[in-house]
């Protein structure tokens, strides 16, 4: 039943921002299984369910936001770690927002969350990867196709997701606090869907912005050296 009641609770958080919204930025509330954090940026929502403390990623989900009103948002969810069988679902969620608090309503169930940033900063927003190194280069991605790596980011979080928005594959995700100081870009890692022991880690990259590629370079936590480009879409 509790598993239930928080796939539904996932669901519910399904449902955020078009543009740059009073709703954009970065939300959290504590469940019994850890906190969930929501990032808002660029009409697209991403979610996640975790136990900082434990080390325990438990679930995500996330999509684009098709319409937004000062009472309503609709989702077309890409992602559902949990339950695949809702990419590609459309749902209408009702939204409230007051004193810094973001409820959200959904098939008779309620959830609030606070928010712990505006959004709207440097990074903010929606980026897929669409270039990598390979032997020397950068190598174009293909980005056209269902697969796809998105990294969603608001004024101090970021998420990342792997996914297929064709056959609900979810591929792994992480996520955590950012800072980006001297144009180095520090990620601090809360959740890693693949390693946990990746969890306390904090890697730093070089990186520049050329109108919307943001080009990206260091090393993985594996300790593998990276080179990509991420446009924002």
């Amino acid at each position: 039943m509790k598993k239930c009641i928080i796939l539904s609770l996932l669901s519910i958080v399904s449902i955020l921002a078009m543009g740059q919204s009073k709703i954009d930025g970065a939300w959290e509330t504590k469940i019994e299984q850890g906190k969930l954090v929501m990032i808002i940026a660029d009409n697209y929502m991403s979610a996640a369910l975790y136990d900082l403390p434990g080390k325990k990623f438990i679930s995500t989900h996330g999509g684009r936001i098709t319409a937004l009103t000062d009472k309503t948002m609709t989702l077309v969810t890409e992602f559902n770690s949990a339950v695949k069988e809702q990419v590609g679902t459309t749902m209408t969620m009702g939204i409230n927002t007051a004193n810094g608090k973001l409820a959200i309503s959904y098939d008779g169930n309620t959830m609030e969350l606070t928010r712990i940033d505006e959004g709207g900063k440097f990074l903010a927003g929606n980026w897929r990867i669409t270039q990598r190194e390979q032997n020397g280069q950068l190598t174009p991605i293909h980005t056209t196709g269902a697969r796809k790596t998105i990294k969603i980011l608001s004024g101090t979080r970021f998420q990342w997701a792997a996914i297929n928005t064709e056959t609900g594959e979810f591929s792994g995700t992480g996520g955590g606090t950012y800072t980006l100081k001297d144009g180095i870009y520090t990620e601090n890692i809360e959740f890693f869907s693949r390693d946990s022991s990746r969890v306390g880690m904090s890697l730093s990259f070089n990186g520049k912005l050329d109108k919307n590629d943001w080009y990206h370079s260091g090393k993985s936590s594996r300790g593998d050296p990276i080179n990509e480009v991420w446009s924002r879409k």
